[in-house]
């Protein structure tokens, strides 16, 4: 039976902020943010008391075209050194490693980079491949999480086995990623039990990375962190890929740590956020709410968002006749 962590007036030093806006928010715009904005960000996240800001991904030239994504989605070391220096201060700067887009010789030891953690991001059939990158990150000095996507359409027995394994290796910090945005509450509760189960003996923290197809997000991650899990994922006014994300002005306005400040977000939102969001499409939505429910990958939502497709039945008939 899972005991909650705490009052809602509780301070926990095991709790992290983290936060997304740059690596799930350019899943929207290709990661074109300009310098100005990531900077701006940047120092935004830093004044808030934020505990980790992830700043892109790791995918090698190799894979995807430097002409059609901008360089947070590369994240190379002279890219991230112009917006944070040396980053002296109390916040640690993270990357994502996609299985399968990242190659680990093109990854530097810590020592020569100014990266702190290093997230792999896998579907349960990578599995041995990123295992392969935690260890090799490891090796290399880098804290590392696993983020276990799609876990909605998993079976219970093999995410067992996920759990075990990876509750073998190095890892610092095992994912919840409700990666559909599909997840209810009581869902999160009884995942967060599981996931506990395996990451305590082994002395590892659990996150949550909720998606708001469904608008519970926010629910979702206050469930996830009163019950035990540690790392919780934002970014500013729920920006990222489809229905967006936590937004970080909900969960700093409501953890009771005076180290989080809410100001200087809400001031970095008044300058930047609101033109972005006259340039950009994120944010819950009849489509997406569509795709959560029928626990689907959004992107026939992110299509129909795109086409400007307002036919909502006609959506919600194809989709079920498909997903039957």
């Amino acid at each position: 039976m899972l005991e909650r962590k705490g009052s809602i007036l509780s301070v926990r030093k095991d709790v992290k902020v983290f936060d997304c806006t740059i690596r799930d928010g350019g899943l929207v715009n290709n990661y074109h943010f300009t310098d100005e904005f990531v900077k701006a960000h940047y120092e935004m996240c830093v004044a808030a008391g934020i505990d980790y800001m992830e700043i892109g991904k790791n995918v090698s030239p190799t894979v995807m075209s430097e002409d059609e994504y901008g360089p947070w989605n590369f994240c190379k070391e002279e890219d991230i050194r112009r917006i944070v220096g040396e980053n002296d201060t109390n916040m640690k700067i993270a990357t994502m490693a996609d299985v399968g887009r990242t190659i680990k010789e093109e990854i530097p030891p810590k020592s020569e980079s100014v990266v702190d953690m290093i997230r792999i991001a896998t579907y349960i059939h990578q599995l041995p491949e990123a295992i392969e990158l935690i260890e090799d990150f490891h090796a290399k000095g880098y804290e590392t999480t696993c983020n276990i996507m799609a876990i909605s359409k998993s079976f219970d027995d093999e995410l067992t086995e996920v759990l075990t394994q990876l509750a073998e290796t190095n890892v610092d910090v095992i994912y919840i990623a409700d990666s559909f945005g599909s997840f209810y509450p009581e869902q999160i509760n009884k995942l967060t039990d599981k996931y506990l189960s395996f990451a305590k003996p082994a002395s590892k923290k659990v996150g949550i990375h909720a998606h708001n197809n469904l608008t519970l997000a926010y629910a979702n991650t206050l469930e996830a962190m009163i019950y035990g899990t540690s790392y919780l994922d934002v970014t500013v006014s729920g920006l990222g890929r489809g229905a967006g994300n936590c937004a970080m002005e909900l969960l700093l306005g409501f953890l009771k740590n005076p180290k989080y400040k809410l100001a200087p977000v809400l001031k970095f939102i008044e300058e930047h956020m609101v033109a972005l969001e006259k340039e950009l499409d994120w944010g819950p939505s009849v489509p997406y709410i569509i795709t959560g429910h029928l626990n689907e990958h959004p992107r026939p939502a992110m299509k129909a968002r795109d086409e400007g497709d307002t036919e909502y039945v006609k959506f919600y008939d194809k989709l079920t006749e498909e997903y039957s």
